[in-house]
């Protein structure tokens, strides 16, 4: 090979070597990007595919009540891992839930041990954690609120508070109806199952956003009718809400981008959908359609594992925090009576 070299000219001799390395370094690409795959293709097959939500709501409030006082206790307890603890534990059947069994989670904590130590050997503990998170995390926070000051040149101050910041996602003072529907047979179209929660009521009832975030879809389909999706800030869950109203169906300052605040009135109650062209209604009887989708990973938004979860036991733990809301006479809209500031802590 020496011999050879020595008689090639030094530019041929360069392009060779140059050839050399572009290939040890394509193999090394190549390398690289195959364990980044990998890693990807890891990663997704660790997502979280499939939540079957069964916690009621009288569990969720109570573990809330434990979560609001102990607040500023020495132990704060965290309602999320405690309901997630009662899942692994009981094998997601809360049938024969009682606040005792809470109440004992409790005082393991005030006795000094931590929820690792009282989970551990808990097979699906991790699991129900991530779960839960994606679901509830929006549900209880700190927020600053305003409330009926007469002293005030408003009329008006804000206060700050720990609690529940989710809305209900009918308007105060609107009567509605509702059962448990999820997983009901649906036929228009195709035969498939009612991934959501309808709540029926009057046509133009002011629909509210039960979480803050992001409006990611909105306009007409041909299943929903009208209708908003909304992603919550820290992108876990997905709002749709759906047959909204003809010809007036949305707050008309919302666009796909706009921002909202849990509690703002996003649109109103109809029964338009079923329809492949705009603004029909063809809904017998006028409802909300509000589903709960949970996205662990983009690639699950759209696609034909979707990860619909019950909405139903949160709307009744919702019924009491319901927004109130006054109609400007102008623009015909409604808007909420007394405004809000999430605050996100560390």
């Amino acid at each position: 090979m020496v011999f050879v070299l020595g008689r090639i000219r030094p530019v041929c001799i360069s392009l060779i070597l140059l050839i050399i390395l572009l290939l040890l370094c394509g193999g090394s690409l190549f390398y690289v990007q195959t364990l980044k795959v990998d890693a990807t293709n890891q990663k997704k097959e660790e997502l979280i595919k499939w939540v079957d939500f069964k916690v009621p709501s009288n569990a969720m409030e109570y573990a809330i009540k434990l979560d609001i006082a102990s607040k500023d206790s020495e132990i704060h307890f965290n309602w999320i891992e405690m309901l997630s603890y009662l899942a692994a534990k009981n094998g997601n059947n809360f049938r024969s839930f009682k606040t005792s069994q809470l109440d004992e989670v409790a005082n393991l904590l005030k006795s000094g041990k931590t929820m690792s130590d009282i989970a551990a050997g808990l097979k699906y503990y991790d699991y129900y954690l991530d779960a839960y998170n994606a679901a509830l995390s929006g549900i209880l926070g700190t927020f600053e609120i305003e409330v009926d000051d007469p002293a005030s040149k408003t009329g008006k101050r804000w206060e700050r508070r720990y609690g529940i910041k989710a809305f209900s996602p009918i308007a105060k003072g609107y009567y509605y109806n509702d059962f448990d529907d999820f997983g009901v047979s649906r036929s228009y179209g195709f035969t498939r199952r009612h991934l959501g929660h309808d709540m029926m009521g009057s046509i133009g009832t002011p629909i509210i956003a039960v979480e803050g975030g992001v409006v990611e879809a909105l306009g007409w389909n041909q299943y929903g009718g009208w209708r908003i999706g909304i992603r919550s800030h820290d992108t876990k869950r997905y709002y749709y809400y759906a047959h909204l109203r003809k010809d007036f169906p949305y707050n008309k300052s919302l666009k796909v981008g706009s921002i909202v605040k849990p509690g703002d009135v996003i649109g109103y109650l109809g029964r338009t959908g079923y329809s492949l062209k705009e603004n029909v209604n063809n809904i017998r009887q006028a409802h909300l359609h509000i589903g709960l989708q949970l996205v662990f990973d983009e690639s699950q938004k759209e696609c034909n594992n979707e990860i619909w979860i019950n909405i139903y036991p949160i709307i009744k733990l919702l019924y009491r925090n319901r927004c109130q809301v006054v109609k400007d006479p102008e623009t015909m809209e409604f808007n909420r009576v007394y405004d809000i500031r999430e605050i996100i802590e560390d």
